[in-house]
């Protein structure tokens, strides 16, 4: 499984992007390995707040439908868009054009909370 070390993560199998206030979040390698072919992501609208823990959207695999659990507390600023018409780059790009949501961070403190790649690599194994 492919685990970018620069990344933060959480048990929910998503990956976090921080650069300073903002966060660019999407599903990890070996999430989008367990769902299989992904078929449909249903996304929150730019201005909506996501709350750490909470889920913000489903993606649909062949294999069953999944919630998105926001990893941050914050808006959303930008959706990828082209997940409407090509939701397999999360499939086939996960860490880069498979992004799903960019968040404003509102607070700063939940950054603690996530998991190091060391610490994601050791939840799955």
């Amino acid at each position: 499984m492919n685990v970018p070390d620069d990344l933060k993560y959480t048990a929910e199998h998503e990956w976090i992007a921080i650069d300073g206030d903002s966060a660019k979040i999407g599903i990890t390698d070996y999430a989008q390995c367990e769902l299989g072919d992904i078929v449909f992501v249903e996304l929150p609208g730019v201005g909506e707040q996501t709350k750490a823990a909470e889920p913000f959207g489903t993606i649909e695999a062949v294999k069953a439908v999944s919630e998105l659990f926001a990893p941050l507390s914050g808006e959303v600023v930008e959706k990828n868009g082209q997940l409407e018409e090509q939701p397999e780059l999360i499939n086939t790009d996960p860490y880069g054009e498979g992004w799903i949501i960019k968040l404003k961070v509102g607070d700063d403190s939940e950054v603690a909370n996530l998991l190091s790649p060391d610490a994601y690599k050791n939840e799955i194994g």
